[in-house]
């Protein structure tokens, strides 16, 4: 266990403007849940001429009023997107609270995940997920915070992006470390993000013993244009009281070659 990378003093000037928290039919136990692989704010048409635009993510991201955000492919301070934090900016654009959680090195600065909150956020836990040790396996890790909803329960609430290679090998191991990592959580637990594994998969068999995901005949995520293939989920832990009152993928075919994904759940009493 390791503690997350990010920016202590911007974490708590942004933790300091106390937004206001989005309710859905004025029910606090309502919760809006988004999982977007923004592909580091780069939208693939503009791959070559290396744009960022964050401000497509913050767009995309806003238009679907989401009280949680568990965002991948987030760069802090590398060179190919402009020496930006990522993390920080979009926190600051969606006056959402954050934490920024490091897998890799890159290009000078650092690569993770990263969870957005309209709740406030605490307990802060970056995961080192395993893999094969193959020189092409990229570090992975699982990012987990808890929230605080606006009656005071305390959920706990989880970024992540699992190994993209063509084997399922890695995929298998990070997923049995997470089940095992849930065994250990006694608050209401939802993960969000890229498994890079379909429904059909082995990888989501194993995550389906721990989990229980928002959809079962779930839309395709990717690619944007023609989608093929349902590889961005959301999901909570068995035995916990969420309803799943609906599950859409969101057409947005510009800002990343993810295409969002958004839940809407109530956590009952």
């Amino acid at each position: 266990m390791i503690k997350p990378i990010y920016l202590l003093l911007l974490t708590t000037l942004l933790f300091s403007c106390s937004p206001k928290t989005h309710i859905v039919n004025n029910d606090p136990g309502v919760i809006r849940i988004l999982t977007y692989n923004i592909h580091h704010a780069n939208p693939p048409s503009k791959a070559k001429e290396g744009v960022i635009d964050l401000d497509a993510i913050a767009k995309t991201v806003e238009a679907q009023k989401p009280d949680l955000v568990a965002l991948q492919e987030v760069d802090v301070n590398t060179k190919r997107s402009g020496s930006i934090n990522e993390a920080v900016l979009l926190a600051s654009k969606l006056k959402m609270n954050f934490y920024f959680f490091k897998a890799i090195d890159h290009d000078g600065g650092d690569y993770g995940v990263a969870i957005l909150s309209k709740y406030p956020l605490s307990d802060p836990q970056t995961y080192k997920l395993p893999n094969n040790k193959d020189p092409k396996a990229e570090p992975r890790v699982l990012g987990v915070a808890t929230a605080t909803m606006p009656d005071g329960r305390k959920i706990r609430f989880a970024s992540t992006h699992l190994d993209a290679q063509r084997l399922e090998e890695n995929r298998i191991m990070q997923v049995k470390e997470i089940n095992k990592l849930m065994e250990r959580e006694t608050l209401p637990f939802i993960l969000a993000g890229d498994l890079n594994a379909n429904p059909a998969s082995e990888t989501i068999k194993i995550f389906d013993q721990q989990f229980t995901r928002t959809c079962t005949d779930c839309g395709f995520t990717i690619p944007v244009i023609n989608p093929k293939h349902t590889i961005d989920h959301i999901a909570f832990k068995k035995g916990n009281k969420f309803e799943v009152i609906s599950h859409q993928v969101i057409n947005e075919t510009y800002a990343s070659d993810h295409l969002p994904v958004l839940a809407v759940m109530k956590l009952n009493k």
